[in-house]
């Protein structure tokens, strides 16, 4: 939910800083300063698609609302060049684990770019405290079947999270009738959206007057569907080999508790920030445990990290 603010902000000062660096830096000497710094750095508009669509529901762009809100969102994804390279580089590594827990549970493959939008594809935590890819609180999580507390955070698995998401996302189809309001409920919530069709007797997203987050949320989610799924059409180049990749590693079952995860970590060949790394739902350097639930711990497996003795 955090990921997207201030973007106009930080796209038009980064245009504003490249012209007014070049401007201090060759003005005094260059009589052609104007050709030659419009030269340099040159913006396009974007060439919204004449059709696109999100989970099979196709985007109204005869409407021009609906258009001038989606060239925005592209233009602010595809000029925000840091951010998208990133998201490209991330995907690769997070996205094969996404997918296939959607298609098992009948949630359309588009929904893996809503966590995109919410957390960057990061375990981010928002100012309200929505936590892991997701943007999960602790009370949906918690609801869901996910333990969450100061020694376990669940919400952290990007597993688990993602079936509690799926779970959210179900309902919320069964509730509102489409994809779209699904995907808008999980940033407003099912009663707010609910609310806001019985109001404005309207049934469908495009057709909603909502606030600015919600308004913009599914065609954020829109925008990196076609960047990402579109990468040269949209300016960004990059090499296999330029994309982080997934780590092969193995379970290990832990079903006592662990007073140190230091030693522990060492003991199975790796190191805390790499045990860490791999699974961050753990959040102390030890494990309570009093009950002796089973836990599965990820461990990479060897060769792919260079430790210390």
């Amino acid at each position: 939910m955090e990921i997207v603010k201030n973007v106009l902000a930080a796209v038009g000062l980064f245009i504003i800083g490249a012209v007014s660096i070049n401007a201090f830096q060759d003005a005094p000497t260059d009589e052609n300063f104007e050709k030659k710094t419009l030269n340099d750095y040159n913006v396009y508009a974007i060439q919204v698609p004449d059709y696109l669509e999100f989970s099979g529901e196709r985007v109204p762009l005869n409407d021009p609302d609906v258009y001038e809100r989606m060239d925005k969102e592209l233009l602010v994804n595809t000029y925000w060049q840091s951010n998208g390279l990133l998201m490209f580089k991330r995907a690769k590594k997070y996205f094969p684990i996404i997918e296939p827990i959607l298609e098992k549970y009948g949630v359309p493959n588009d929904f893996k770019y809503l966590a995109v939008i919410e957390s960057g594809l990061t375990n981010a935590r928002s100012p309200a405290g929505a936590s892991g890819f997701w943007q999960i609180m602790k009370a949906t999580g918690r609801e869901n079947g996910l333990e969450v507390n100061s020694n376990v955070d669940e919400r952290y698995h990007l597993e688990k999270a993602t079936k509690v998401a799926c779970k959210y996302l179900l309902k919320s189809k069964e509730r509102l009738g489409s994809w779209t309001l699904a995907a808008a409920a999980y940033n407003a919530g099912n009663a707010g959206v609910s609310k806001r069709l019985k109001a404005q007797k309207v049934n469908t997203y495009y057709d909603l007057l909502l606030g600015q987050e919600t308004g913009r949320y599914v065609f954020r989610i829109i925008a990196l569907k076609e960047i990402l799924s579109n990468p040269e059409k949209y300016g960004f180049n990059f090499r296999d080999k330029d994309l982080y990749k997934a780590i092969p590693s193995q379970k290990i079952l832990v079903d006592s508790s662990v007073t140190d995860f230091s030693k522990f970590a060492k003991d199975l060949g790796i190191n805390y920030k790499i045990l860490k790394i791999h699974n961050p739902w753990l959040r102390e350097k030890k494990l309570d445990n009093a009950s002796g639930k089973q836990y599965y711990i990820d461990i990479p497996e060897k060769g792919y990290y260079d430790i210390n003795p």
